[in-house]
């Protein structure tokens, strides 16, 4: 999305004068020469921030510390609500309430846009999602967490692109590249998290996303399970999506709250039902978030960083 002009200036790790730089950035090397692989490698690793969206229960900024409000206005409108910075442990981190903080905004009106747009402008380079789901499948329970790895988009009425033509959005088309959604090394790690934390959990899953508000019918659950789907939610679609788009690292955290309505031998899901399983998923989502954060800050992403923003730039045709 930047756009940045490039001047001679001296470097100032070496004091050459061969450099190139921003305007509003110190000056540098060649990409050629080791100083400047050396400090863009680690500005890379310093500047690791992560961009924590809390579903349905997890939207509780207490849980950050060194608290700072931050209301972010994007190309796109408004996010769901202000986004909270400050730190969780030693990781800096921000804070968004997908549905707002009282849950005020249903899945179809979440601005999937500007709350990713707020999070890029924030600064964020990772993205780790919670999304209250149901089960489509015997073996995942209430209770249980899946890391999700891929999604069937059953929604209908969400923009599902920065690339739409309009006059402060990004110019070109975006052909976006979306066989592996969700990014393989941030739900690595967070797999060993849960792994570690020995919480009952299923390391693959393929999410079903519904348009929403309304739960799915029988007969719709039933041909979701024949599709092979996992879990039914009504919001990683466009989410995940759009963080792809805007070179954002993106894994979600799926916390089962029921069985969907495949069901017939025990009741059918219901508001109070999900929120109250939600509830004590949140305690779950926390202990993971603190378990993966420390691990997320402690690798090098540069590399994965560098190949997600130039397959996107391939996919934009101008």
């Amino acid at each position: 999305f930047s756009h940045v002009q490039l001047t001679k200036r001296n470097c100032g790790n070496c004091a050459s004068e061969n450099v190139l730089s921003s305007r509003s950035a110190a000056a540098q090397c060649s990409p050629y020469s080791r100083c400047y692989v050396r400090s863009t490698m680690e500005a890379a690793r310093k500047a690791i921030k992560v961009g924590i969206i809390g579903g349905s229960g997890l939207d509780d900024p207490d849980i950050l510390e060194n608290r700072q409000e931050h209301a972010v206005k994007t190309p796109f409108g408004e996010p769901s609500d202000v986004l909270v910075s400050g730190k969780i442990g030693e990781v800096d981190c921000v804070l968004l309430a997908r549905h707002g903080r009282k849950h005020s905004v249903m899945p179809s009106n979440v601005n999937y846009r500007a709350n990713i747009w707020a999070l890029r402008e924030l600064g964020c380079t990772h993205v780790i999602a919670t999304t209250a789901c149901g089960s489509l499948r015997e073996d995942i329970s209430p209770g249980h967490v899946v890391i999700l790895d891929q999604f069937v988009d059953r929604t209908t009425k969400r923009a599902q692109t920065f690339y739409d033509g309009g006059k402060d959005s990004p110019k070109g088309v975006c052909h976006l590249p979306v066989a592996a959604p969700f990014h393989y090394g941030v739900r690595k790690v967070l797999i060993e998290a849960v792994r570690e934390l020995q919480i009952s959990h299923h390391e693959t899953g393929t999410v079903v996303t519904i348009e929403g508000p309304r739960f799915s019918t029988h007969a719709e659950s039933c041909i979701f399970r024949s599709w092979r789907c996992h879990v039914i939610n009504m919001t990683t679609v466009p989410e995940v999506i759009l963080a792809k788009e805007a070179g954002l690292m993106y894994a979600a955290i799926a916390l089962v709250t029921d069985y969907d309505c495949w069901r017939l031998d025990i009741p059918h899901v219901n508001v109070e039902q999900v929120m109250d399983t939600m509830r004590k998923n949140s305690c779950t989502a926390v202990q993971i978030l603190r378990a993966a954060l420390p691990k997320i800050a402690s690798i090098d992403w540069s590399s994965h960083l560098k190949d997600l923003q130039d397959e996107v730039a391939r996919a934009v045709m101008k």
